[in-house]
């Protein structure tokens, strides 16, 4: 576990922190409750189009016949949360990455709660600068990978 504060001496009211950290830790168990009953695409993309939210498919693909950018999202995802972290890498590797670091928040703002220290302590030492880059060339290059892998629809 990361090292972390008290609540108490969080760089927020502990009230908002445990706030943030039990949204983020409900919105993450959802996200992986719902993952874990939609089954992957073989296709590689428009796994959302299956999940029970009424999503329509991607108008990319069909109309451009290349992927957007974030095409295979939520393929990759549901291939993390089914255990399968090679094809998700292969699916789209920021989907991946991305998923990975949604289970890996939801996991500490678990046990943050749980041993009463602070989740916002964690969020305030975050490098966004870095993270920033790091996150859109990883896109980019992942939107790039999709490009060349990609197999329109008929």
């Amino acid at each position: 576990m990361v090292r972390t504060i008290p609540v108490a001496d969080g760089p927020v009211a502990p009230w908002l922190d445990r706030l943030i950290a039990a949204t983020t830790a409900a919105c993450g168990v959802g996200c992986i409750v719902l993952l874990l009953r939609a089954t992957p695409d073989p296709r590689g993309y428009n796994t959302h189009v299956a999940l029970p939210l009424g999503i329509p498919p991607c108008g990319w693909p069909l109309r451009y016949g290349i992927p957007c950018p974030t095409c295979g999202v939520t393929t990759a995802a549901c291939e993390v949360v089914h255990g399968h972290l090679l094809q998700a890498f292969v699916v789209q590797p920021f989907g991946a990455l991305l998923a990975l670091a949604g289970i890996a928040a939801t996991v500490i703002s678990v046990a943050c709660l749980c041993r009463g220290r602070s989740t916002m302590d964690l969020v305030a030492r975050l490098p966004y600068g870095s993270l920033l880059l790091a996150g859109l060339g990883l896109l980019l290059g992942s939107w790039l990978y999709k490009y060349l892998t990609f197999v329109p629809p008929p």
